[in-house]
């Protein structure tokens, strides 16, 4: 199948999908679903919190108002729910840098990557439990999926090895051009880093900060599945979040819709109607981008005083042109 032709299959699937779901919202247990994004929410609250003391191991002498890295994480989130190739992380990453006196873009970017840590272990015991179930797709048989960011990769192994290798280069030859600057570069992300070096700090603000959003997120999809009529267990919701961390590796559709639907509708083929199970892709992914987008709106409005995202962007190009003319001076 030609890429051109993947592509539209993927689209006719998503949107055969949402005719499942519309079709189907009055059949949807709406209690279920307001307790699943309410939990969604505070997952995200603790996900902000965690980032929030990374940012303060990084800046103990500044004050840091956790309202601006509650807001700039929603509103990344919501963003990234709507754009491909996370997209809302350049909004996060200007929200936050203007939200942390003295900071800079280095340190705060280097932060992101704290959050890793957590997101490696968890997601590796998840997808190792997924694997063993049965019904979970074997990565040879990832190209028989119907998601075209996934399946293209996967049958084609040389082209997916070319892409790797020239980002592995262009990340060599930009440390190349930073040399002559490259001791204060390292020492910014260093300092985003900091709370890596105390590791009982780490583990106590931010790991276990993280685990407990988990546990919020984890409900959140055990409502979810409820909510459409598949049913939560924990079996499920694990296979749920085994799909999330694989969709997560490729952000190519916003959310990782493409991906996160072939998943589920094979994972759940034995447990529910095709028909139902299409619904419940395409219908978590609505709520949580719908959901996620207005509280991630809200916040830029509200807190940050934007009226939209593409002021946002254009606000933080601008910023950042003006911090490279006051460096070259």
């Amino acid at each position: 199948m030609t890429p051109r032709a993947a592509i539209t299959e993927d689209v006719g699937n998503f949107l055969d999908g949402a005719g499942e779901f519309f079709s189907s919202l009055a059949e949807i247990k709406f209690g279920a679903l307001f307790l699943a994004l309410l939990c969604f929410g505070t997952y995200l609250t603790f996900r902000a919190r965690a980032f929030y003391n990374v940012l303060r191991a990084a800046y103990p002498a500044e004050r840091i108002e956790f309202k601006y890295i509650w807001g700039a994480y929603f509103a990344a989130y919501g963003f990234n729910n709507v754009i491909p190739a996370r997209g809302g992380d350049v909004i996060k990453l200007f929200l936050t840098k203007t939200s942390v006196p003295n900071s800079t873009y280095p340190a705060v970017g280097a932060a992101f990557f704290v959050e890793a840590g957590f997101d490696i272990t968890m997601g590796s015991l998840i997808l190792l439990f997924a694997f063993t179930q049965g019904v979970f797709p074997k990565p040879p048989d990832f190209s028989k999926l119907h998601a075209f960011d996934l399946s293209f990769f996967a049958s084609h192994p040389r082209f997916t090895l070319f892409v790797i290798t020239a980002l592995a280069i262009a990340a060599l030859v930009a440390f190349a051009l930073l040399s002559a600057r490259v001791r204060a570069f390292w020492a910014r992300v260093q300092q985003g880093l900091t709370i890596l070096f105390d590791l009982r700090r780490y583990f106590r603000e931010v790991w276990l900060v993280q685990f407990a959003g988990w546990l919020f997120r984890f409900t959140a999809f055990w409502f979810l599945l409820e909510a459409f009529h598949i049913g939560g267990s924990v079996k499920n919701v694990l296979l749920v979040l085994g799909v999330n961390a694989v969709a997560a590796a490729l952000p190519f559709t916003p959310g990782g819709a493409g991906v996160q639907q072939a998943f589920l509708v094979k994972v759940f083929a034995g447990t529910a109607a095709t028909s139902t199970v299409a619904a419940y892709a395409v219908g978590q992914q609505i709520a949580i981008a719908t959901f996620s987008l207005a509280v991630g709106f809200a916040a830029i409005f509200f807190i940050f005083k934007f009226r939209s995202f593409k002021e946002v962007i254009a606000a933080g190009r601008e910023h950042r042109e003006a911090e490279r003319a006051a460096a070259v001076r």
